[in-house]
């Protein structure tokens, strides 16, 4: 017993001693957290370089009150995390950071507001809660994910469709040749493929997407829970695709490139770019707004988006590929083309999985042309706009090779102009405090 005893008193002040050497430090340019006992961790995250706040509450700890606090920065994975904060203080502190990072002037830190209230109301409370603080954006301006719509595009997704072939494929071979062991060898693959499918659904339930003064607010989670707050200006390029089996239903998938690469997944278990993992036409024009504002204001951009979204038609404003291109675009040449904005580039492309990205211009890191011996014996040409990594290629081929040097020249002045204009990074700088 008294050995016992002894290991666990080492475990508790070894824990104690650890939670006492995890510090964090804001100033008015970064934020600093160090951590750890016998190899100490110093990581530091430039406030002008942050690319989202994640809070993270996973159930066990949301049955504790608390949350995690992640700051990704820009960088392959460069996140500057704090766990475990009270959920309130993880609140209370990434509106301190959003609000020195935005340029508003200084302001005393807002400590969160005390709460009469026992620990069980406490928590009940929390887990009873709406996943957006009806304080934070207005009811009609949230964008939400019907559990019906969700459910379906899970269905009518490739994984299930390779779940289902999987199945008769195993019963197939198991009615023919009568040899049933071959059941336990495909069984726990099935079961894997059904699990992902599950959990895909279970992650994304109560999903919302709404902006707030100091970003767009990407919320989701039944469970555990997950909501970051995206700053202005972080969005490097967006896509909006679409699956032959989502055609019928006109179901779209929206999805981001972003200077921070990190492990961590998003709604629908999938990587946190992407943004809205199913939506109506609707509810994407609405997202696109959000994260593109320039589209809200622009009348014409969003006239652009819509039509870039279905068939292509004389005067929609996009150019496209000649008809010699279909040597090489066999279904849509018609589809493949581009439009400028002096706010974003509009590429065009698939005519089968149709797939509309938008790359804001101030956003734009570089811009290519390419012609190889086929293109250039076509006269074609392809072009490319750099942004940031990500599942996002900003590429456009079997261009004429006119259109392509317009497209050159048009970009990469735009992108220019844009760049020296552009204040996001400081998205709030003048505003009085609030």
């Amino acid at each position: 017993l008294a050995i016992v005893l002894g290991i666990v008193l080492i475990f508790v002040a070894f824990f104690a001693l650890s939670w006492r050497m995890h510090t964090f430090r804001i100033t008015d340019e970064l934020v600093e957290v160090r951590s750890g006992i016998l190899f100490r961790t110093h990581r530091k995250g430039r406030l002008d370089r942050i690319q989202g706040i994640n809070i993270v509450r996973p159930f066990v700890a949301r049955l504790f009150g608390a949350a995690r606090l992640e700051i990704n920065v820009a960088g392959n994975d460069a996140k500057v995390r704090l766990e475990y904060l009270g959920s309130r203080n993880a609140d209370a502190l990434r509106l301190e950071i959003l609000q020195r990072a935005s340029g508003t002037a200084d302001r005393a830190r807002r400590d969160p507001a005390h709460v009469d209230a026992s620990f069980v109301e406490q928590r009940v409370a929390d887990l009873t809660a709406p996943e957006l603080d009806p304080s934070l954006a207005a009811p009609e301006s949230v964008v939400k994910m019907h559990p019906l719509r969700l459910i379906g595009s899970t269905v009518l997704s490739v994984t299930t469709l390779l779940l289902l072939v999987a199945v008769i494929g195993i019963v197939t071979t198991v009615v023919v040749s009568g040899t049933w062991y071959i059941v336990f060898g495909l069984v726990p693959a099935v079961f894997g493929l059904g699990s992902f499918l599950v959990n895909r659904v279970v992650k994304s339930l109560r999903y919302t997407i709404a902006a707030t003064p100091d970003g767009v607010r990407v919320g989701y989670g039944l469970l555990s829970t997950s909501n970051e707050t995206l700053p202005p200006g972080r969005i490097h390029s967006v896509s909006i695709s679409q699956e032959l089996l989502w055609r019928p239903a006109d179901w779209w998938q929206v999805k981001v490139n972003r200077a921070s690469a990190s492990s961590a997944q998003g709604a629908a278990g999938q990587q946190n770019t992407t943004i809205l993992p199913v939506g109506s036409r609707a509810d994407v024009l609405r997202v696109l707004a959000l994260v593109v504002p320039s589209l809200d204001a622009d009348g014409e951009l969003r006239a652009l988006v819509e039509a870039g979204l279905g068939p292509a038609r004389d005067g929609d404003g996009f150019t496209n590929s000649p008809r010699r291109a279909a040597v090489l675009r066999w279904f849509s040449w018609r589809r493949n083309g581009f439009a400028m904005r002096p706010d974003a580039v509009v590429l065009r492309r698939g005519a089968i999985w149709r797939q509309l990205i938008v790359v804001p211009t101030p956003r734009i890191q570089s811009v290519a042309v390419y012609q190889g011996p086929l293109l250039r014996a076509l006269r074609l040409a392809s072009a490319t706009v750099h942004t940031v990594a990500g599942p996002i290629s900003a590429r456009i081929g079997a261009l004429d090779v006119r259109d392509a040097s317009g497209f050159f020249t048009t970009a990469s002045a735009t992108a220019i102009s844009a760049a020296q204009a552009d204040s996001s990074h400081r998205w709030r700088a003048g505003e009085e405090p609030r």
